[in-house]
């Protein structure tokens, strides 16, 4: 026999377990799409005339800046890629892109660098485990480089509007393929076989008349000084019969006893 009023009676955490499962999905899901939505149209059209107004002011010139940005030649794949640029484009305008304050070109950037702090949430965070890897230093002009940034914001726009989740992609077996600065590797040096003995045959010939030409050299010059030599002795031995010492002894003998 029960208790009056146990039987049936159910434990209060029953019932609200459902409920909670049912709010937690209705949030994840609301979360989701406010995601998709946030990612998807996060960088307007808007943002790309500011860039393409920063492009325009900027004054032609020759001189060249170094920065850093992503090496596309090592990063084929176009998403791994723009990750990486992401983070490299924050960076430059925060260091290297600097207007006077409350100029239009200044507001611009810190329009950008506000857009850019809000697109992190679209990124995973694997582009940040190797900074400098997949990364080069470039000597471009300061047009060249906005040209750069414009390129990597229209890219990351025209993806995102393809796929919201497409930067949560894991790239770090991508990164970990580049070489890090100052750590490139070196290119294979290749051995020709046939080289060694091209350069035996080249090189000996080439010693020998060397060789030759000196010796012939050593020899002329000895001959020569050897024949100035004898020609200097026998000058000294032989007397001339007209000279002062032939005439005195011909005056002794012709004087009378």
């Amino acid at each position: 026999m029960t208790t009056r009023g146990a039987a049936g009676r159910c434990p209060p955490m029953a019932w609200l377990c459902p409920w909670l499962l049912l709010v937690f999905l209705l949030v994840s899901r609301s979360i989701a799409e406010e995601m998709s939505e946030h990612c998807s149209h996060m960088i307007g059209d808007g943002h790309l005339q500011v860039l393409q107004h920063l492009i325009d002011s900027q004054m032609e010139t020759s001189c060249h800046i170094a920065f850093e940005f992503a090496d596309e030649k090592q990063l084929k794949d176009p998403v791994c890629y723009l990750k990486k640029a992401f983070l490299l484009v924050k960076n430059i305008m925060e260091d290297t892109m600097r207007f006077r304050d409350e100029t239009p070109n200044a507001k611009a950037i810190g329009q950008l660098q506000r857009l850019s702090v809000r697109l992190k949430s679209c990124f995973t965070k694997d582009y940040e485990k190797q900074d400098k890897a997949c990364v080069r230093t470039f000597y471009e002009t300061p047009l060249q480089l906005m040209e750069k940034i414009k390129n990597v914001f229209n890219e990351t726009k025209n993806l995102l509007e393809e796929d919201w989740k497409i930067f949560t992609k894991n790239c770090s077996d991508s990164f970990a393929k580049c070489s890090i600065p100052g750590h490139e590797r070196q290119p294979e040096r290749t051995f020709n076989p046939q080289l060694p003995g091209f350069v035996f045959h080249l090189l000996v010939p080439s010693i020998i008349l060397v060789l030759l030409a000196v010796g012939g050299l050593l020899f002329y010059r000895r001959r020569r000084r050897s024949h100035q030599e004898s020609q200097t002795v026998d000058s000294l031995i032989r007397h001339p019969e007209g000279s002062s010492l032939t005439q005195d002894m011909d005056r002794q003998v012709e004087l009378p006893v």
